[in-house]
C-alpha cells in the first residue's frame, strides 16, 4: 500500500469511536478479542470486525501463541498520522499568529473590525433598545 493510501486507511479506520475504544485499551496492553469486548456494547463477531478494520489499516497486529489469539498496537501508522496533523496544526498556528497581528493592527489605528460598524444606520426608532410605542 503506498504511502497516502495507507494514510487514507489509517484516517478511515480512527473515524470510528469502537476502533479509537480499542487501540485505547490496546495503547495499556496487547489483549484477546474476549478482553477488548468486555467493556464494549457489542458482540464479539463485530469486535472481531472492528479488529480485522484495524490490522488491515496497520494499526494493530495479531499473533497466535496457543489457542490465544492477541492483538497489539502498532505505533508506526498513528506516528505517520500525526506527523501529517502537525504540518497543518503548523500552518493555522502561523495563519492565526497573523490575524492576531493583523486585527491587533486594525484597532491600534482605530479603525472598526465588527460588521456593525460597517452595515446601514437605522433610523432612530428602528436602533435596538428603542421603543417602537409611540407617545401620547
Amino acid at each position: 500500500m503506498s504511502g497516502s493510501d495507507q494514510l487514507s486507511a489509517v484516517f478511515s479506520a480512527l473515524a470510528d469511536p469502537t476502533r479509537r475504544a480499542i487501540l485505547a485499551e490496546l495503547a495499556d496492553r496487547d489483549a484477546t478479542v474476549t478482553e477488548l469486548t468486555a467493556p464494549l456494547p457489542i458482540s464479539m463477531p463485530a469486535v472481531s470486525r472492528h479488529l480485522k478494520a484495524l490490522e488491515r489499516a496497520g494499526l494493530i497486529s495479531r499473533t497466535r501463541s496457543g489457542k490465544l489469539r492477541m492483538s497489539r498496537i502498532e505505533a508506526a501508522p498513528l506516528r505517520e498520522a500525526a506527523e501529517w496533523i502537525e504540518r497543518y496544526r503548523r500552518f493555522w498556528d502561523t495563519s492565526l499568529t497573523r490575524l492576531d497581528a493583523h486585527l491587533a493592527a486594525v484597532q491600534a489605528a482605530g479603525r472598526p473590525t465588527d460588521r456593525t460598524a460597517h452595515g446601514p444606520a437605522l433610523p432612530d426608532s428602528e436602533s435596538p433598545g428603542k421603543s417602537h410605542d409611540k407617545e401620547n
